[in-house]
């Protein structure tokens, strides 16, 4: 695809700008994209963050008169919603009160159920084997598929025996 400015270079940079759901869109080359004057290049994590922690919040901003603060960098959670960074890493057990539902109305859940590095704890692995048997113990028993179910009880039981070992 050619630079719809220029039409002589490869175009490498796409723009697209989607403003009420109509759908603009701009393929440059390198050398014409630095003249784009409407593009926003401060776009940042933290400002969709922050942008989201008002939505997701459960209670309104006026009754948060109780700031809450790291005990160890003095960060306050006010502090946290406008720049959407941490102080140091006890600002998560600080604000784990107001984090735990803002990650439930990001994410859905508050634990972490992406994909597991082979070489991590196997006791992370042995409880995602647990809730997945768990889950399937639930189908077969709707199903009235018992002999099976037992199966996955016995199955279910022998990992829970196995971690309360380790």
């Amino acid at each position: 695809m050619l630079c719809q400015n220029c039409n002589q270079n490869n175009a490498t940079v796409h723009y697209t700008k989607i403003i009420n759901g109509e759908v603009d869109e701009l393929h440059l080359c390198e050398e014409c994209s630095k003249g784009i004057d409407d593009f926003d290049a401060s776009f940042s994590f933290h400002k969709l963050l922050t942008g989201l922690i008002d939505s997701v919040q459960a209670e309104p901003i006026e009754r948060q008169d109780d700031d809450i603060k790291c005990k160890f960098c003095g960060l306050g959670y006010r502090e946290f919603k406008k720049t959407g960074r941490f102080g140091c890493p006890d600002c998560y057990n600080s604000f784990k009160s107001r984090l735990i539902p803002l990650l439930n109305g990001i994410h859905g859940h508050n634990t972490h159920i992406g994909k597991v590095p082979k070489r991590a704890n196997q006791e992370i692995v042995k409880r995602r084997e647990i809730d997945r048997l768990r889950n399937e113990l639930d189908i077969l028993v709707r199903e009235e598929a018992f002999e099976k179910a037992a199966v996955l009880r016995d199955r279910i039981r022998e990992l829970e025996g196995q971690l309360g070992r380790e």
